[in-house]
């Protein structure tokens, strides 16, 4: 071919601009199975508008409204604002947060810290000493408080003329409550350290509180500021202590029911109860925003902490955690002895009479049974709703804006008061027209705002599961074209089988304990134990309100007891079938 038949094409190749060689976008069809899929992600949007974002909805637009359901705005925030007794509520309830949030977040860091740093003896018994409060209703050291410092207490004079019913004994009753809270935060952060960061330290001759404020507490940081606004939040919302132990000392948690149940005053009820979510909202978007911040302690080269022994030092921290257990046992056990004793303080003969319910006209064991099967039913409908929902989230394929959505969604029940919650759940449940009013004063609308208040935790518990399922389970089984539901019964729920006993059990000790959540919720048929010893209190029965505690905390016990057996004896299985 010559240059001249070449020539006219010189300037079509100038011009040419070369396509860009990509691949055509090729989307999957989605087949029978992902759109069951994807049904039942809807079901799960559904299940959430009707138990979490409609009840708050209803609550918000109650608080801008009179008793007629005039739209007003603001008038019934500025009337509030306008009551200084009211205000004072507000200015109380931080008072007694932030006092006891720091307390709780110094006795828990020096607890964790011995766990974790020192070689100290009995880290295992200590370690199980600083759970039990997690058995206990919130209510129980309030009542406890009475026995130990109440008028005719056994320590009353070491109050140097102070009561214990007011901020003394709220604060003292909710360190008792939140401290494991703090403490298994606390210990998990301690728990991650390099151990190169301490040679290194000790290699330039640093002292050891150089070495605690330069490498210790920056290490986890993020840990104590989560702890502190776990611990805030619970101790913002929690009714029970201040119930039973705040006297005239008013909060913001027995104001709602104060509204609500003595005044019926359901808009002031709304009023204080947003007040309630705000703080926990902001508590919950720190300790989201640090954990976002937070970046990873251990990389692939570091070598895992381990404390050497130094006697002086291990002594020490044995005295400072024996004291501190010593006060959780104190506490607990006080409410035993209250439980045991004939007459408090003149007759300390022991008996079981305050455990006869039946006999003193408290609904005999009627609320005990009723809070088997409300904790029943939780662990298992909530178990199966919450690790079915956290699978359709993680692992399914498609809708992946709106898989991001109720996740987040998920997220949200941690941050809302268990009391504001409840009221929630009058304001929508109970409103006229309301085809759902016929599970109102019903056990179900107790099991379904007890699986909403605890959702957050399980939810995560089954998402880290899950992410340790390689997702390779299900690519296979597709291949192999094996039903989904298959793979999941066969394959991830044996696999998750740990996590969903820790889910199961969970449920059911916060069922057992609860109190704000429901505190609005229950009738006479489905009254429950803790709501039964809160209102055996107030009518001046504390022996009896201290047994029906003391039920509870067996309860949970021996349920907790059989978990770790049945946990023990699935490690053990797997240890043996990994050795085959």
């Amino acid at each position: 071919m010559s240059d001249a038949t070449l020539a006219p094409l010189t300037p079509l190749a100038t011009n040419f601009k070369p396509a860009r060689n990509r691949p055509p976008r090729i989307r999957p069809q989605a087949g029978a199975e992902d759109w069951v899929m994807r049904g039942a992600i809807a079901l799960l949007g559904i299940y959430f508008i009707i138990v979490l974002i409609l009840p708050l909805y209803t609550l918000l637009i109650k608080s801008v409204e009179d008793k007629d359901k005039n739209f007003i705005g603001l008038t019934n925030f500025a009337r509030y604002f306008a009551d200084p007794a009211l205000t004072q509520s507000l200015v109380n309830t931080f008072t007694v947060s932030i006092l006891g949030t720091v307390i709780t977040i110094f006795l828990a860091f020096l607890y964790a810290y011995a766990l974790t740093r020192t070689c100290m003896a009995m880290r295992g018994v200590l370690r199980a000493v600083a759970l039990v409060p997690l058995l206990a209703p919130s209510l129980l050291p309030g009542l406890a408080l009475i026995y130990l410092f109440g008028n005719q207490g056994i320590f009353k004079g070491a109050l140097m003329g102070h009561e214990i019913y007011g901020p003394i004994g709220i604060i003292i009753g909710e360190v008792f409550f939140a401290f494991p809270h703090a403490l298994m935060i606390l210990v998990t952060a301690l728990s991650v350290a390099d151990q190169r960061l301490y040679e290194a330290a000790d290699s330039l001759r640093a002292s050891p509180f150089r070495i605690f404020m330069t490498v210790t507490l920056p290490g986890c940081r993020y840990g104590l500021i989560s702890a502190a606004m776990v611990v805030f939040t619970l101790i913002f919302t929690d009714f029970g202590v201040p119930k039973v132990i705040g006297g005239s000392y008013n909060v913001l948690a027995t104001d709602v029911y104060r509204q609500v149940i003595g005044q019926f005053n359901f808009q002031m009820g709304a009023v204080v109860g947003l007040l309630l979510l705000f703080p926990a909202v902001i508590s919950f978007a720190v300790d989201r925003l640090v954990q976002r911040r937070q970046v990873a302690l251990l990389s692939a080269r570091a070598v895992p902490f381990q404390p050497r022994p130094r006697p002086a030092t291990d002594r020490a921290f044995l005295i400072i955690t024996c004291l501190i257990a010593a006060g959780l046992l104190i506490i607990l056990g006080m409410a035993f002895l209250g439980s045991i004793i004939t007459f408090w303080p003149y007759k300390l003969v022991p008996t079981l009479k305050w455990y006869d319910f039946t006999r003193l006209g408290t609904d005999g064991w009627g609320p005990y049974f009723n809070s088997l099967r409300m904790a029943a039913l939780v662990a298992v409908i909530g178990t199966t709703i919450v690790f079915t929902g956290a699978y359709l989230t993680e692992k399914s394929r498609g809708a992946k804006g709106l898989r991001s959505a109720l996740h987040l969604v998920a997220m949200v029940p941690l941050a809302v008061p268990g009391i504001v919650l409840g009221l929630a759940y009058i304001f929508f449940f109970n409103a006229p027209g309301n085809p759902l009013g016929l599970i109102y004063n019903t056990m179900t609308i107790l099991v379904v705002n007890t699986i909403c208040h605890f959702y957050t935790v399980c939810h995560l518990t089954a998402v880290t599961a899950l992410k340790q399922v390689d997702a390779e389970f299900e690519a296979v089984s597709a291949s192999l074209k094996v039903p989904l539901y298959r793979t999941f019964w066969r394959v991830t729920v044996p696999v998750c089988l740990p996590a969903i006993l820790d889910i199961s059990v969970y449920f059911f000790v916060n069922a057992m304990t609860t109190v704000s959540a429901v505190i609005f919720l229950y009738s006479a048929d489905t009254k429950l134990m803790s709501i039964n010893a809160i209102n055996t209190d107030d009518a001046g029965n504390t022996a009896s309100a201290c047994a029906m505690g003391m039920v509870i905390v067996a309860t949970s016990a021996v349920l907790k007891g059989l978990h770790s057996l049945l946990v023990r004896r699935l490690h053990k299985r797997t240890q043996a079938w990994r050795q085959r």
